[in-house]
């Protein structure tokens, strides 16, 4: 079986701020949006919308600066939508307790997690006392049950639309290639040259990454160019080759292993493009990030996260190392 996770269209995904009582039907009217353009069964869509309802009204009376994404996710050419939220808050002990309907503690996002997860056809949830919490939730037109061994997630900097942070995977044949660009500057020509890198890299995936690097620098050489880095694990063999400041990352059991990227500017500098292994222990998630997430993350903050779908791993990352003051991009892939 193969998989590809390619870079997504400015209309496929939106981040929506949840600080104020307006912002639920803001979110519904989106998820509603969203669903039309899919086709969603009548019935679906409404599932849909009280989901995106009730976690918009949990962030808002219980969670602070909670955001919420929603964007089109595909699965062997069916399209779904993704439900993302990420927020600053408390976080909570006991999520078993908050998913069951009737419970609700200050401070926690409480009685609406239940009805969200029922809703759902995929959800999970990820939550450390004063580490805020993260939630992920998929909906199909028609019910499907399936998991992805990587996802990531992008957020441009405050007052753009398009990101210049751009990723992308792919799987076949007992192979998985994970890359991550970050156009220099913002905008729409920071995501053009992005694009430009992580399209050159899954032509064909199944080469040796630094080949992959190489083959994105020089594609990059009309753009602006920016920092690039690209994964492949094959069993418990990890290869690596960056050239700029994507840090990579192999997290488990709350420590974290740095694999070394070596300086340049892909489409512009770039002396000697090297490649790197590692050995990602049984568990192990690998971890990649633009410089718009902080590098001093403490993985001892975040118990079992390595262990969480690919998703809320790099949502929790984000909420909690995440800038708005740049665009910030992380992608996670499960061996």
């Amino acid at each position: 079986m193969s998989r590809e996770l390619g870079a997504q269209a400015p209309g496929d995904l939106r981040w929506l701020r949840v600080e104020d009582p307006s912002a639920a039907a803001a979110c519904r009217s989106a998820a509603a949006s969203l669903a039309g353009r899919l086709q969603f069964p009548e019935a679906r869509a409404d599932q849909l919308t009280l989901a995106v309802t009730e976690a918009a009204t949990n962030l808002h009376k219980h969670a602070a600066q909670g955001s919420m994404l929603l964007r089109i996710a595909r699965e062997e050419s069916r399209p779904g939508i993704e439900l993302v939220t990420i927020d600053a808050g408390p976080g909570f002990r006991d999520t078993d307790a908050a998913l069951r309907d009737g419970h609700s503690t200050s401070g926690t996002l409480g009685i609406g997690l239940g009805a969200i997860q029922r809703l759902a056809d995929f959800y999970d949830l990820y939550s450390v006392p004063g580490h805020g919490t993260a939630l992920l939730a998929r909906f199909w037109p028609v019910p499907l049950a399936v998991t992805a061994p990587f996802a990531g997630l992008v957020r441009p900097i405050t007052g753009e639309t398009e990101c210049g942070d751009v990723f992308g995977a792919a799987e076949a044949d007992g192979r998985m290639t994970g890359v991550l660009c970050d156009g220099l500057g913002h905008g729409p020509l920071a995501a053009s040259a992005a694009i430009e890198a992580v399209t050159a890299v899954l032509e064909d995936p199944q080469g040796a990454p630094s080949a992959l690097v190489e083959r994105a620098h020089r594609r990059m050489s009309h753009t602006r160019g920016g920092a690039i880095g690209v994964v492949q694990v094959t069993g418990r063999q990890v290869l690596f080759a960056g050239l700029g400041n994507i840090a990579a990352t192999v997290l488990v059991d709350g420590t974290r292993k740095g694999m070394l990227s070596v300086p340049g500017i892909a489409g512009h500098q770039a002396r000697t493009i090297r490649q790197f292994e590692y050995t990602a222990p049984p568990g192990a998630a690998l971890v990649l990030h633009s410089d718009g997430l902080s590098g001093r993350w403490d993985p001892a903050a975040f118990p079992g996260l390595h262990l969480r779908d690919p998703l809320v791993i790099a949502a929790t990352l984000l909420a909690n190392a995440g800038s708005h003051r740049d665009d910030a991009g992380v992608l996670v892939l499960k061996p």
